[in-house]
């Protein structure tokens, strides 16, 4: 019974996300067809309201990022490229795109998905100090996400079944994303002035956003989520360009994500044999940066009110007892 409850409640949230994205591009196409210069105005200002070019790839129309439909049959790497434009750009993507970009998922192939510039174009896009969260959220929208990583796919409309999370997991992963870009713009040093900072000092921007895709992407699937979640960052993240050394510490971020928050929660950190043993697992300061700024964007992406100034003040005590003792502090 439980099963067919999941089931249910996962076909209603696929149903719902579906109307909600093509009503999102059914509404953006009755505005672009509002904003759409009229005849005489053309007439007047012929050189000022030129048609584009023909051979152009993209481009912008009112505001919105645009492409010529042949483009994703020539090379289906411009499906993530027109993400990374559009963020680049600081644009919408132009309903007319994003209808051709739907009925082209089946050009999203294993070829393309082992592609180095399609990978390419996604990490940057994942990785963007623009927002990153928009450009995920408009790749899950139009079906791309769940194409481009067939992980992915599997959270797509996943309810989680606790008191705590408040969303499906492909929400919660994109909103956790967000969370880690707010984190480095600022946002919410008042929240969390600890990770504002370290989060400066991290070296590779790309372990903690890969991290923070995949923690939860394994849920659904048979075996431990982290076990399961950390197998799947070792086949990934190498197609997305990491180094073997970055896709090890990605590995074990994903395995060990609820290390930090289950520590500081449900053990005393003023005893040291806590805090020796947390070391001992962590290993090095800048795998505890890492650990601490994905745990903070995790737990906020849970759902509203989850986080609390309660849980802040423990990691940040357990954060600051283990960097001591990494530094030759108190054994």
């Amino acid at each position: 019974a439980r099963m067919k409850a999941s089931t249910a409640r996962r076909g209603y949230f696929l149903v719902a996300k579906d109307v909600g994205d093509l009503t999102r591009i059914f509404c953006a196409a009755l505005e672009e067809q509002h904003r759409k210069p009229a005849r005489s105005l053309t007439r007047i200002l012929p050189g000022f309201l030129r048609p584009r070019n023909p051979d152009d790839d993209f481009y912008v129309e009112n505001g919105r990022l645009n492409a010529n439909p042949a483009i994703f049959r020539q090379d289906p790497a411009n499906i993530l490229r027109l993400f990374h434009v559009a963020d680049i750009k600081g644009v919408d993507i132009h309903p007319d795109a994003l209808r051709t970009v739907t009925r082209s998922l089946d050009l999203i192939t294993d070829e393309v998905r082992n592609n180095a510039e399609a990978n390419h174009a996604f990490l940057e896009a994942l990785t963007s100090r623009h927002d990153p969260e928009r450009a995920l959220r408009l790749m899950n929208e139009a079906g791309v996400l769940g194409r481009f990583i067939p992980e992915f796919g599997h959270a797509v409309g996943l309810m989680q079944f606790n008191m705590y999370h408040h969303y499906t997991v492909d929400e919660h992963l994109i909103r956790a994303v967000g969370h880690v870009a707010d984190i480095e713009r600022g946002t919410h040093k008042e929240d969390h002035p600890l990770s504002s900072d370290i989060v400066k000092r991290i070296q590779s921007r790309e372990v903690l956003y890969c991290a923070i895709l995949l923690h939860d992407m394994a849920k659904g699937l048979p075996g431990d989520h982290s076990d399961v979640g950390a197998a799947i960052a070792q086949s990934l993240c190498p197609r997305l360009g990491l180094s073997p050394n970055d896709t090890a510490a990605v590995a074990w971020l994903v395995k060990n994500h609820l290390v930090m928050s289950d520590t500081a929660q449900r053990r005393d950190v003023s005893d040291p044999k806590t805090v020796r043993d947390f070391v001992e697992l962590v290993q090095s300061p800048e795998m505890l940066r890492l650990l601490l700024v994905l745990t903070v964007a995790d737990i906020r992406a849970v759902g509203p009110g989850v986080w609390n100034g309660w849980k802040g003040q423990l990691l940040r005590e357990l954060y600051y007892a283990a960097e001591n003792m990494m530094m030759g502090g108190d054994q």
